[in-house]
């Protein structure tokens, strides 16, 4: 089968199991968005959920996050590991947020990368869940589902962003990312995953999927 069929199949069974794609992680605005997805590095949407409730009651803003001592941010965001790390990165973007950008999340992803903590997959979820903007975040999900579909190489995340980009329209984009990432905790996880019953893979998977 041909990339762009393989592409046609792949957005057409994706559509009908995901008609809806609603975002994983519990926010209100770019800036919660922001904070959740910089938690959810090396971390589960369902762990961040449980987290944020409570930093979020502590400060939602980056005026008052940037007030909370990092100690405090720390212990509250523990659970998601890490926390070392993230919790001075979070206090350091919101400081950022507040001096550099009138306390309100650049859209534009060059502003974005240079926040600290916040790296090109980041930038692209908060650039397309809350601007809008075109972007393929590409995380484990979807760098293991694309080379198992035969869509991308994927000897890295960058190759596999650019592959997919290539093969699906720019329409899609913001929406396909979930609908894959819906997919592979659904029916391919990297474990225990079965290629011929799986509704993809075991039409268009690769050849290796199926070597016993």
């Amino acid at each position: 089968m041909k990339l762009k069929e393989k592409a046609a199949f792949v957005e057409t069974t994706l559509e009908a199991l995901y008609p809806e794609t609603p975002i994983p992680l519990d926010h209100k605005d770019p800036y919660t968005l922001l904070v959740a997805v910089l938690l959810s590095a090396q971390c589960t949407d369902e762990r961040v959920n449980k987290v944020t409730p409570a930093l979020f009651e502590l400060a939602d803003n980056p005026g008052d996050m940037a007030q909370v001592p990092v100690s405090e941010i720390e212990k509250i965001i523990k659970p998601c590991g890490l926390s070392p790390r993230k919790s001075s990165a979070i206090s350091s973007l919101s400081n950022i947020i507040m001096e550099k950008h009138n306390g309100l999340v650049p859209d534009d992803f060059a502003a974005l990368e240079a926040l600290p903590g916040v790296g090109h997959k980041t930038a692209s979820v908060v650039m397309s869940q809350a601007f809008g903007v075109p972007a393929f975040p590409v995380d484990t999900h979807i760098h293991r589902l694309a080379w198992r579909w035969g869509l991308s190489t994927g000897k890295n995340v960058e190759k596999t962003e650019a592959d997919l980009k290539k093969a699906f329209r720019k329409e899609i984009w913001n929406k396909l990312h979930l609908q894959i990432i819906f997919f592979g905790r659904q029916y391919c996880p990297a474990r225990g995953h079965d290629p011929e019953v799986c509704p993809i893979c075991s039409v268009i998977g690769r050849k290796e999927l199926f070597k016993k």
